[in-house]
């Protein structure tokens, strides 16, 4: 099996059987989750199809099982199941076992800070593809969410910072932290070159852009069917 794929595998592992504890009883929920996932996966996965496809970035194929669908490896597409699964997991198990837990005030400051800081980056990295494209999508989403003024945001806060731990591991496996070359490769003229360790300053926004949306439809269709 390779290394991506173990990667893959071990990140799912806890999650997935933790699913069926008692109190949380995530496999309840998972009529909801499997839609949320599949939606934005969908766009994900030709968002980096099509990257691969212009070199913005890339995967080492001695790190891989060398099955592709298109450019991209098995072990990419797994990427935007599980790590989706893991991040909703952590996000009703915050909601199930700390219920006090309130990030309202902090919320408000994190989404000036982090929707100004996207916005900056998107203004000042025109030529970076990978550096305007998540930025730019971050930002846009965090405008829309202002709007909206949706009430389980703080808590997509609290689960995304939570989520930053794990995120640091898996993504510095992937980007080269503890192996010769990285399973995952960036050009660096499309990045703005500031990492956190070996991992692309931009994978923050990457990420935020991933979960945001899959946690926003699946609230979306929890409380649609709580309301029947």
């Amino acid at each position: 099996m390779s290394l991506y794929f173990w990667v893959i595998t071990l990140s799912f592992i806890g999650p997935f059987l933790l699913s069926f504890d008692k109190k949380i009883a995530f496999y309840k929920n998972w009529r909801f989750l499997l839609p949320s996932i599949l939606l934005v996966a969908l766009f994900f996965i030709c968002w980096d199809e099509w990257f691969t496809t212009i070199g913005v970035w890339g995967f080492t194929p001695k790190y891989l099982q060398g099955i592709y669908a298109g450019h991209l490896p098995l072990e990419e597409i797994l990427f935007f199941i599980v790590i989706p699964y893991n991040c909703l997991f952590v996000h009703e198990v915050l909601k199930g076992y700390f219920p006090l837990i309130s990030l309202k005030n902090f919320s408000f400051v994190f989404i000036y800070v982090f929707g100004i800081s996207a916005l900056l980056l998107s203004l000042f990295n025109l030529d970076n593809y990978y550096t305007l494209s998540a930025t730019a999508l971050a930002f846009g989403l965090t405008l829309f969410l202002v709007q909206q003024k949706k009430i389980w945001f703080s808590q997509f806060v609290l689960t995304y910072i939570v989520c930053l731990i794990p995120f640091l591991v898996v993504n510095g496996i992937l980007t080269g932290q503890f192996t010769e070359e990285p399973i995952v490769w960036y050009s660096e003229n499309h990045i703005v070159g500031f990492r956190l360790g070996t991992i692309p300053l931009e994978d923050l926004f990457y990420n935020y852009c991933l979960i945001l949306p899959i946690i926003w439809i699946y609230e979306l269709l929890k409380n649609s069917y709580s309301k029947k």
